[in-house]
């Protein structure tokens, strides 16, 4: 996590102004901790995309458990493709799996590989910082910009109960849930997640450019 926040923090002193953080699970902790420790970094919102500082732990393991399971990687798109409807049966697979070649890459050997380095699914690093929730319950807590938190309604991590305990550290903020989306918010239901961060983007910052 530190090596997260150290490069979000890089990145925002780069572009020398403020801006507005919209970070989905472990970007949405970094994004977190951005905002709201010590040296806090000026933000002119931030957007949380299905997690908080209490998740649910079955639940990160379910997701952990699906990166993890092909280590050997896929011969096909269309095999990839058929991994990813099996995890996520609430989703319709697509007739055309082209738009997951971004999600993977192509070794020498021919295979189709996730694009994450497999050493970040190392569970005990994994583990290390997102079990520890009152460090950021502290960051949400400090947060002075406008904040938003976006749940799937069928998260796998995010609980009502999650939901609740963020709202209690962090009373300000503003909540949606998005129907029938799972913790992947945007791949599941990208018109209403896209619409819901920016009607709140707009309004709260008094702009249109984000229309």
């Amino acid at each position: 996590m530190g090596s997260y926040v150290r490069d979000l923090r890089a990145v925002l002193a780069d572009l020398q102004r403020p801006a507005a953080l919209v970070g989905a699970s472990l970007g949405g902790l970094a994004a977190l901790l951005v905002a709201g420790e010590a040296p806090e970094v000026e933000c002119t919102a931030v957007v949380l995309v299905d997690v908080t500082p209490r998740m649910d732990p079955d639940g990160r393991e379910k997701i952990a458990g699906f990166m993890r399971s092909r280590p050997d990687g896929f011969a096909s798109l269309e095999e990839a493709a058929d991994a990813v409807a099996a995890f996520l049966p609430h989703r319709p697979r697509p007739s055309d799996v082209s738009g997951l070649a971004k999600n993977l890459r192509l070794e020498p050997d021919g295979r189709y590989h996730w694009h994450w380095d497999p050493a970040f699914m190392d569970a005990s690093r994994l583990g290390q910082d997102v079990e520890r929730p009152e460090r950021f319950e502290r960051a949400a807590a400090a947060v002075t910009a406008p904040m938003l938190l976006v749940r799937g309604g069928i998260s796998e991590i995010v609980s009502e109960d999650g939901v609740r305990a963020f709202r209690r550290v962090a009373p300000g903020a503003e909540y949606v849930d998005v129907p029938n989306a799972s913790h992947m918010v945007a791949g599941d239901r990208n018109d209403i997640f896209t619409a819901a961060v920016v009607e709140f983007l707009s309004r709260r910052l008094g702009s249109t450019r984000y229309r």
